[in-house]
């Protein structure tokens, strides 16, 4: 039980261990660490323009490194987990990096000689290291999928099998399944469900609340697409989804049906 505390322990610091000693990268075969000067010498650095940067709002360049190429062996059916120093972390299907759509991600490297701009409102920039995109549209990746400041990159179950107490019963109905994916895809990035899942920067979605306990419906959705429609606080994290292209109607009612039906779901803690 001793080596599998101190593994837990280690991983639960990594959002601060990597920032020092760079980043961190298990593919399932053994934890690798990157540092920035190590991946910008690799071959396959290339100069990667970004039309919308998600982290920016603007045109940016980057010099990156095909994030396939630091992921040896990943397979269809396998799952990733990449974790912010924040507490952001992104959940993603290895399917959106093996896609033959057209969309690529790359890991951009902040060359500390070149070093990017502070984000709108904040002291830091997106990096070291942050995963972008080129022709995410052909893909359908969306601005959750583009976690900055990254700590550490995993190959790992899916959340589903990690945390069954996110996961409609099997008699759920489509909208609530479909809102189940959505909020993986997006919500929980940021938020916990039921006191599961990995992410630390939002509260959790549940316990002892559920939103849609507390809020109209209206000013739930207003909130969902603009976090100040609610509360006028500027130093607040959430950014909201406030376009079609960030998050649809449809898939915002489904996020809605999913929550309702969590709130009569909810786990003992």
């Amino acid at each position: 039980m001793k080596p599998l505390l101190a593994a837990c322990l280690l991983w639960l610091c990594l959002p601060f261990v990597a920032h020092a000693g760079g980043l961190r990268i298990d593919a399932g075969h053994g934890t690798q660490r990157w540092s920035g000067t190590q991946l910008l010498a690799r071959a396959d650095v290339r100069e990667v323009s970004i039309p919308a940067d998600v982290a920016y709002g603007r045109a940016m360049h980057y010099r990156a490194v095909p994030l396939r190429a630091l992921l040896p062996g990943l397979a269809a059916g396998e799952h990733l987990q990449f974790v912010a120093r924040d507490g952001f972390v992104a959940e993603m299907p290895a399917e959106a990096l093996l896609n033959r759509q057209g969309a690529q991600a790359w890991l951009a490297v902040e060359d500390p000689a070149r070093p990017w701009p502070a984000l709108v409102g904040k002291a830091a920039s997106a990096g070291p290291f942050y995963l972008v995109w080129t022709n995410p549209q052909a893909a359908r990746i969306g601005p959750e999928q583009w976690p900055y400041q990254l700590a550490a990159i995993r190959v790992l179950a899916g959340a589903d099998a990690r945390f069954p107490a996110i996961v409609p019963q099997a008699g759920a109905v489509a909208d609530v399944r479909h809102g189940f994916e959505v909020f993986k895809r997006t919500c929980f990035a940021c938020h916990t469900m039921n006191g599961e899942g990995d992410a630390r920067l939002g509260p959790d979605l549940n316990l002892p609340y559920n939103p849609t306990e507390y809020l109209r419906a209206d000013l739930l959705r207003g909130f969902i697409r603009n976090p100040q429609s609610l509360h006028r606080w500027p130093e607040a994290k959430m950014h909201g989804f406030p376009t079609q292209d960030s998050l649809s109607d449809a898939d915002l009612d489904a996020v809605l049906a999913y929550l309702r039906y969590m709130a009569k779901h909810k786990a003992a803690h």
